[in-house]
């Protein structure tokens, strides 16, 4: 299965971008999560749920970090020069990071991190996860049945909910993990990894890519 990916608006060739606008769907179709084109200007509805009781408490934002877990950002012609995956509706007072870090795997292997992240979520940023969740299988090609997300057993510091599936037949290959707090959601690719690997550095990159 395989989402149908939506226009983003206002935004061009941007290696990290932070931007204005939001919104995005649950596994299958939410029309609320692809009208947002034409509702750039809409207000951001008040009835938000927590993605968990462990949040810590306070407004946070993704900001565009030269570090991420002591990974740094690509930059000149190693940065992004498009958005890969689709974010989902952006709406005014949102922010959004996309943005490639600089990583090698164990065997010295060049494996660039791509994350993707949105605050000031009108929607439970649960469902925004799903949808980048699914944003990202579809810019890795990904064919076959969606892999379960399983939750990590600490979120780290930041509290909300950690998930990550591996996509790949093997236990060394493409890792994604997501995250959701009251008004951040995000997911972050980490290729040539293994789970725990995974598990270990998206805690880390988000003490950087939320603030």
């Amino acid at each position: 299965m395989r989402i149908r990916r939506v226009p983003v608006l206002a935004v061009a060739a941007i290696g990290a971008v932070l931007l204005t606008g939001c919104q995005p769907s649950e596994l299958e179709a939410d029309p609320s999560l692809t009208a947002g084109a034409s509702s750039a200007a809409a207000t951001p509805s008040d009835n938000r749920s927590p993605a968990s009781d462990d949040t810590q408490g306070g407004t946070r934002r993704v900001v565009d970090a030269a570090q991420a877990g002591g990974l740094p950002k690509a930059t000149g012609e190693a940065a992004l020069s498009d958005l890969p995956v689709d974010p989902g509706d952006m709406r005014d007072g949102m922010n959004l990071v996309e943005q490639l870090y600089l990583r090698k795997d164990s065997q010295g292997r060049e494996a660039n991190v791509l994350v993707v992240a949105v605050d000031n979520v009108p929607e439970e940023t649960t469902t925004r996860r799903e949808y980048l969740f699914r944003g990202m299988l579809d810019h890795l090609k990904w064919e076959d049945t969606p892999p379960q997300a399983e939750p990590i057993g600490d979120p780290g510091p930041l509290g909300g909910s950690v998930e990550c599936l591996l996509a790949s037949f093997v236990e060394d290959g493409d890792v994604i993990c997501g995250w959701a707090d009251d008004t951040t959601a995000g997911v972050v690719h980490f290729p040539n990894s293994t789970v725990p690997e995974a598990e270990k550095l998206i805690v880390a990159m988000r003490a950087d890519l939320e603030k």
